[in-house]
């Protein structure tokens, strides 16, 4: 597996408790975010690494960068059409290219004048934004916020080729961590190391509503 590990004890230890983070795993040029399909969807982009076959690129697609926030939403792999988990080097100036894009879901008086301006900018953006509570690996919510960004359009169709380096298939990786979680033993535990993601524009980070860094 490509994926740097470490102990989740040692992760939780020195991340941000609280607050809206982009976390993710970044390696030279390339940002990874997961996802979870069904086995036909799944196993078609580990193997051609890229994203076709059964895949559909007329409805939204939800990205992750969080891998627990992917753990969360899928059962660790467990939930119907959720059982392949991919973890997805998209190169790092697309990602950057997303977060520009990204429009909340609801109205954030903070980043738009108006409803009607945030209404406009819904329906002309191919990309939404998402913060909902983190969790940890036995399930339970954390103060922190975790992002996920849906995307559609030109968009989606950039992200289901051009954009991608790498897709693999880490399904085993999270069978193997399953009991681990769902036992809290937190000093065994293994995930995808992850960093606080840097937001380097202004306007895109006033607009994704993060917070500053924080001390752990």
């Amino acid at each position: 597996m490509k994926l740097e590990t470490e102990r989740y004890s040692d992760q939780v230890a020195r991340l941000p408790r609280t607050g809206r983070h982009i976390l993710a795993q970044c390696i030279d040029d390339a940002v990874v975010v997961y996802q979870a399909y069904r086995p036909a969807i799944g196993q078609f982009a580990a193997q051609h690494k890229h994203f076709g076959g059964e895949f559909s690129l007329s409805r939204m697609s939800w990205i992750k960068p969080n891998f627990l926030w992917m753990m969360y939403r899928s059962g660790w792999g467990t939930k119907p059409d959720q059982v392949v988990t991919l973890a997805i080097w998209l190169r790092r100036v697309a990602f950057d290219e997303i977060l520009r894009q990204a429009v909340p879901s609801t109205f954030a008086p903070a980043a738009y004048s108006d409803e009607r301006a945030w209404q406009r900018a819904v329906q002309t953006s191919d990309v939404r934004l998402q913060w909902d509570p983190d969790h940890a690996p036995d399930g339970a919510a954390v103060e922190r916020r975790a992002i996920q960004l849906g995307l559609r359009g030109a968009v989606l169709a950039q992200y289901a080729g051009d954009w991608i380096i790498d897709i693999e298939d880490i399904s085993d990786f999270v069978a193997e961590q399953r009991p681990l979680a769902q036992a809290r033993e937190y000093t065994r535990l293994l995930t995808p190391r992850e960093e606080v993601y840097p937001v380097r524009d202004p306007e895109t980070a006033a607009r994704l509503a993060l917070s500053p860094g924080e001390p752990v």
